[in-house]
């Protein structure tokens, strides 16, 4: 889970690295507020959303009075960005971050990331730092310093010298860096993070700090960790998400027309690509899983009932554990007695697939069409969605 960077540099003070001090606000009235609790004369106004690049897209204003503090938090609060991470809709910025600014002598680059490739820890450094660092690694790939750390082993201070000596960091501020890496790692094992990342690190009037910071976290530990949950109540999740999380249903809500259920990632994912190779794009990603029954069925429509974006549904199933039977039962009860908003295309085969489809077509409904293969309810499914 991703944090806002007002939230991870909490995180990074609590573990003794140095960020410059600042206040989350969620109204102008509450940006003036929190910049006059800040020592200035120097502020910075900075957006709160779930993606890099914002600065670029005019989400982060340095400023130099309380007077554009306030013109700058009115200008970037409600504004949708739209960056690389975010895709063509973009972000609303909902919260505003209002921190003190400094003296920048020098940036770098620095992350401690969860290396599924490499399967250990890696950390991530380059003296280009204030940038975007897939801009780096695209352009200038020397210029990225990667390490492995043995997860037996951990992180030692021989491996931190190593990196600040071959990412050719500030040497005379060697003993500084080491801090701030060794307490980064700490971070990083004791807090159950998947990233940690430090972009600029820089060298400032005010010695190390870390002036920009993402966390992401691993959700799986969160019985470890009381704070998480806090987190995670602070983030606005859609109605049709939290329905889903009530019933226990794999969902992620994706940018097409073609709603998806199936039961099991695989062939949810296969699905997706047939799709896509039909010209559509899914609506979301909706796994029912192994042995589903009628109201898992029921609930995943429910859930899809909620999406607007959505035009037509497709269910796969492949019937394992997962009876065709049982399905098809749970989507006559969804759908018995109601005007469907949008064609629903069905495919089933496997598990009793013979008595399922024998349940939809005597259960007649105008707008569920049965297909006898995954391409061609792909094909129906994508046309439906026009």
């Amino acid at each position: 889970m991703n944090i806002h960077e007002h939230q991870a540099k909490g995180l990074l003070k609590k573990f003794g690295v140095s960020v410059p001090d600042g206040y989350p606000a969620f109204t102008v009235e509450e940006a003036i507020n929190n910049a006059k609790k800040l020592p200035g004369p120097v502020y910075v106004v900075k957006a709160q959303i779930h993606a890099g690049g914002h600065g670029k897209a005019g989400g982060v204003r340095v400023v130099k009075n309380i007077e554009d503090v306030k013109k700058a938090s009115e200008e970037i609060l409600g504004k949708v960005l739209v960056t690389p991470q975010t895709g063509p809709k973009g972000k609303k910025v909902q919260r505003l971050y209002i921190e003190d600014g400094c003296q920048i002598d020098k940036e770098f680059y620095f992350s401690i990331l969860v290396d599924r490739n490499a399967g250990c820890i890696s950390i991530i450094s380059s003296t280009e730092g204030g940038v975007n660092i897939e801009e780096v690694a695209e352009k200038n790939p020397d210029d990225l310093i990667m390490l492995h750390i043995s997860p037996s082993k951990g992180l030692d201070s021989e491996t931190i010298v190593k990196s600040i000596e071959d990412a050719k960091l500030n040497e005379s501020y060697k003993t500084e860096l080491s801090d701030v890496i060794s307490n980064l790692y700490k971070l990083f094992v004791e807090g159950d993070c998947d990233l940690v990342e430090v972009n600029p690190l820089a060298i400032t009037d005010n010695g190390v700090s870390a002036l920009d910071s993402k966390v992401s976290l691993d959700m799986n530990a969160i019985y470890r960790h009381e704070n998480f949950k806090d987190f995670e109540n602070e983030i606005p999740i859609p109605v049709s998400e939290q329905f889903a999380k009530e019933k226990n249903l794999n969902f992620i809500k994706l940018e097409g027309s073609v709603g998806i259920i199936g039961n099991g990632a695989g062939l949810v994912m296969s699905t997706l690509d047939v799709v896509s190779e039909h010209g559509g794009m899914a609506a979301n990603f909706l796994d029912i899983g192994g042995g589903a029954k009628a109201e898992t069925v029921t609930a995943a429509l429910e859930v899809l009932e909620s999406e607007d974006n959505v035009k037509s549904v497709l269910i796969n199933i492949f019937g394992g554990i997962t009876r065709c039977d049982l399905v098809a039962n749970g989507i006559v009860e969804a759908t018995k007695g109601k005007e469907l908003k949008w064609p629903i295309i069905v495919r089933l085969d496997g598990t009793n697939s013979k008595e399922g489809l024998s349940i939809l077509e005597q259960n007649t409904n105008e707008k569920i069409t049965i297909s006898s293969s995954m391409d061609e309810a792909a094909k129906l499914a994508v046309e439906g969605a026009i």
